[in-house]
């Protein structure tokens, strides 16, 4: 991938690229989230994205956090539209024994999140998003090969032109680098469905 195509949306602490590596230090008490359950938002994460029209397509990339520490240090795949509609997938951190493997989807200001727990040793991750056009799927993987769902969503702004890419956040008092590798722009590799017949439309 070219990352000439790629800008910032907010800069992190500190960062460095080259041709195939992207390091990135995180800022205390940045994030990503919007109103649900805990009401609050923030907004303030550091993104890194290039911008697309392509319909059809998946972005996959390795990230690698062996300094993650603190409660809530998180690295991952991003696709920010605005402050109120983007999604992400990440394992953010919580303790010595587990982390949280999950992604969060935000739709017209409100944000969920599915997770589900893996063991602290785990320290890098791929993940992979696919688009058919306003649908998406996120993917994760352990090995770059065999990649397994995590979800299939909607973005009710996510018709036309995108923007995708990666992020890293401290969203408690912490700081740690994030790596990333391997990024790839692929022709979509989540297959058309063959199942059930769409509903008929009037």
């Amino acid at each position: 991938m070219n990352l000439e195509n790629f800008q910032w949306t907010r800069y992190p602490e500190h960062y460095k690229i080259s041709e195939n590596k992207i390091e990135i230090t995180t800022k205390p008490h940045t994030d990503l989230w919007q109103r649900t359950y805990y009401h609050f938002r923030n907004d303030n994460a550091p993104v890194f994205q290039m911008e697309t029209e392509e319909n059809y397509f998946s972005f996959v990339v390795k990230t690698e956090f062996s300094e993650s520490k603190h409660r809530f240090d998180q690295c991952g795949l991003v696709m920010y539209l605005d402050s109120e509609n983007w999604l992400k997938a990440s394992i953010e951190y919580e303790n010595d024994r587990f982390q949280h493997l999950g992604s969060v989807v935000t739709n017209r200001g409100y944000s969920d999140w599915a997770t589900t727990t893996i063991d602290a040793s785990i320290k890098s991750m791929w993940y992979r998003l696919s688009r058919r056009e306003d649908d998406y799927c996120l993917e994760c993987s352990e090995d770059g090969v065999s990649f397994q769902q995590m979800r299939i969503c909607h973005m009710h702004n996510g018709k036309g032109k995108i923007k995708f890419g990666i992020y890293a956040c401290s969203p408690e008092a912490s700081s740690f680098q994030a790596v990333f590798t391997h990024m790839q722009l692929l022709e979509c590799q989540w297959a058309a469905h063959d199942g059930q017949k769409p509903d008929k439309t009037k």
